[in-house]
């Protein structure tokens, strides 16, 4: 194994027991001293709580990266299959070590936390990242896929409110709903066209000819898998947003001016 390769398996490796810390000794100290609605929570909600704290510190830790990669490493935006991998595997090497470590921690507490569909997207990740870390292939097209990590921070701070009580026509809440909303179709939707135009844009090319049957398999595959779940999820946030914003409408439509409610 050739230094580099070291370099990354110690970075995942690292990535991996960073966020098995985070998750059981950072979140549990840090989170009372935020919100003494921590204190009030279940045994299944605290859980709940750390894995979504240490999913908001990846996203954000991996999607600034991610942007950075997109805006200013030319050689993976020149040359999307085969440009010089070295920045997006240290993103992917860091984003593999949390998936994994959050597989870990489904399993262990799957009647608090335990999702199929997060299972599913898991592994189909991983099964991509693989390729990615092994072979240096479709660097641009990995770490496009990281951007979506954007979303998770809302979608995490929807969650918070629902468990501290937040009513859903809060302020905050309504706030952060449209947020939520808005950047997960940012960041999941509405870059689909442009992600797909770029994997046509390559398609046949003596680049793609060169990625073995197998990496096509995880590139094309996993995208479509991750990409249905995104849809169905878009769905769902859509119709939650609406209905939010249709109560609180209504709300306002039957008061008065002298503040009482007909």
């Amino acid at each position: 194994m050739d230094p580099f390769s070291q370099l990354i398996l110690a970075i995942s490796t690292a990535s991996f027991f960073t966020f098995q810390w985070l998750f059981h000794s950072v979140s549990p100290w840090m989170s009372p001293r935020i919100t003494a609605g921590f204190l009030r929570l279940t045994p299944k909600q605290k859980i709940e709580w750390n894995s979504r704290t240490v999913s908001t510190f990846h996203a954000l830790v991996v999607g600034l990266f991610c942007l950075y990669i997109l805006l200013f490493d030319d050689a993976v935006n020149q040359d999307p299959v085969w440009g010089d991998p070295t920045m997006v595997k240290i993103n992917v090497a860091v984003t593999a070590g949390y998936l994994v470590s959050d597989l870990l921690l489904i399993f262990y507490y799957w009647k608090a936390i335990g999702d199929k569909l997060f299972v599913i997207h898991h592994l189909a990740a991983l099964y991509a990242y693989y390729y990615v870390l092994g072979q240096g292939m479709l660097p641009y097209f990995a770490n496009f896929r990281l951007i979506a990590e954007f979303s998770t921070p809302c979608v995490n701070q929807r969650w918070f409110f629902e468990v501290l009580g937040y009513p859903k026509s809060s302020k905050p809440n309504m706030a952060n709903g449209v947020m939520m909303a808005v950047v997960f179709f940012l960041v999941r939707i509405a870059v689909m066209p442009l992600y797909y135009s770029r994997m046509y844009s390559v398609y046949g090319t003596d680049a793609f000819n060169r990625v073995p049957l197998g990496g096509r398999s995880a590139w094309i595959c996993s995208s479509i898998c991750l990409d249905v779940m995104n849809l169905m999820w878009m769905h769902k946030i859509a119709r939650g947003c609406y209905k939010v914003l249709r109560s609180s409408r209504q709300g306002k439509s039957g008061t008065q001016e002298n503040g009482k409610t007909e």
